[in-house]
């Protein structure tokens, strides 16, 4: 026989044995191929590579999935939140949120501290998160169609159903069919936890962040899918928690939008600075305060933000600088951040402008009785139902 036979037939028969083996491991990210190189930032991207991109947050609640697309527009302040949470270990309950609206952050990133797994994940792979943010940024209604997509993949595919922790229901606007996923009680949210491998298969167009798994040990539900243990809001936001209705941040479907409800922003003492109407909803837009410099992917979204990066980044005030010693400098990516010289209770972890904490109420918070249909802006209903994905398999393309 041939040599060049025999050496083909020895690594077909390696490649079996290999597959066997991880199969017997049980560890479905194994599993993984190495996708094509990442396209440029400015690429405009394909629906394969949008799937792709927002395969790890597909299946997260509606409510979570509309604050981490608005979030990861903001990535240097995903990377403050993360730094001023290790900074503050000994903060939880009401202090935690308490202190995180003495932050000059974006509200999304504020209300993300009571997500500590989440923000982990955002700041592991803070190269992906800002991919997503910039996707979401040029390309907002691909980016919804994208997490559509994935969701009735796996819903056919039959490892997205209702459970105890989420409820799946399918709503229909103007005959196009929407997976909407909602938290099943109104006080509790538990955050997935899955590899998208074990969902769709291997990433094909667009690489999956490398986040850790945790054993199916440490998860509640079956191999391959799971939940976090589950988050109790009133803990944090007390008497004044309306459920997941009133959450600040809901998905418009249909208007490929995301809905903004200011009263939550404005009743939890998050940052108004740049917000004109204090109550209600109001659709998303982008607010170039909180980018802090980070260059947009493209020309265009620049001229579009007008973002200069220069005048994005605060000086440190001369108060800054007569009362405290020159810190140590942070890093995100290129750019050299000087930690703040003033009590984090007034400050962000890496400087900038003073911020003063809770705003004045000065009028009543009427946000929640004025919402509307869920769709055009958030609104408080029954908890539909779902369950939890389990199996393994290939996407389908």
């Amino acid at each position: 026989m041939p040599s060049k036979l025999i050496a083909a037939r020895s690594r077909r028969r390696g490649g079996v044995l290999a597959a066997f083996l991880l199969l017997a491991s049980g560890d479905p990210s194994l599993f993984a191929q190495n996708p094509p190189p990442l396209p440029p930032p400015s690429q405009t991207l394909t629906p394969d590579q949008l799937d792709d991109l927002v395969a790890p947050i597909a299946l997260y609640p509606d409510p979570l999935l509309s604050q981490v697309m608005v979030a990861a527009t903001y990535p240097l302040e995903v990377v403050e939140a993360m730094q001023w949470i290790e900074k503050n270990p000994g903060l939880s309950g009401p202090a935690l949120t308490q202190a995180a609206q003495q932050q000059n952050w974006d509200p999304s990133i504020q209300a993300l501290v009571v997500f500590p797994d989440v923000l982990k994940r955002l700041n592991d792979d803070i190269t992906w998160t800002t991919n997503l943010g910039n996707a979401f940024l040029s390309q907002q209604q691909d980016v919804m169609d994208a997490v559509q997509r994935m969701r009735q993949r796996a819903e056919q595919a039959g490892k997205l159903a209702p459970t105890p922790q989420e409820n799946v229901v399918t709503e229909n606007q103007d005959g196009q069919p929407y997976v909407e996923i909602l938290p099943a009680n109104p006080d509790v949210i538990y955050v997935p936890c899955y590899d998208p491998a074990w969902i769709w298969g291997p990433a094909l167009w667009y690489p999956y962040p490398q986040w850790w798994w945790p054993p199916p040990s440490v998860i509640v539900g079956g191999v391959g899918f799971g939940f976090y243990g589950g988050i109790q809001m009133g803990l944090f936001f007390g008497p004044g928690w309306h459920g997941w209705g009133g959450w600040g941040w809901h998905p418009g479907w249909d208007t490929h939008n995301i809905i903004v409800n200011n009263a939550f922003i404005h009743r939890f003492n998050f940052n108004t600075a740049n917000i004109r109407d204090l109550h209600g909803t109001a659709v998303w837009t982008h607010d170039v305060a909180h980018r802090h410099g980070v260059p947009y992917a493209t020309a265009a979204l620049e001229q579009r933000f007008r973002a200069d990066v220069r005048q994005n980044v605060a000086p440190r005030s001369e108060f800054q600088l007569s009362r405290a010693p020159a810190q140590p400098a942070e890093r995100f990516g290129n750019r050299q951040i000087p930690q703040s010289t003033l009590p984090a209770q007034n400050r962000t972890v890496f400087g900038g402008n003073e911020y003063s904490g809770a705003a004045a109420r000065a009028h009543a918070d009427r946000g929640y009785s004025s919402m509307g249909p869920a769709r055009s802006a958030p609104a408080e209903r029954p908890a539909p139902s779902r369950s939890a994905p389990a199996g393994g398999g290939r996407r389908g393309r």
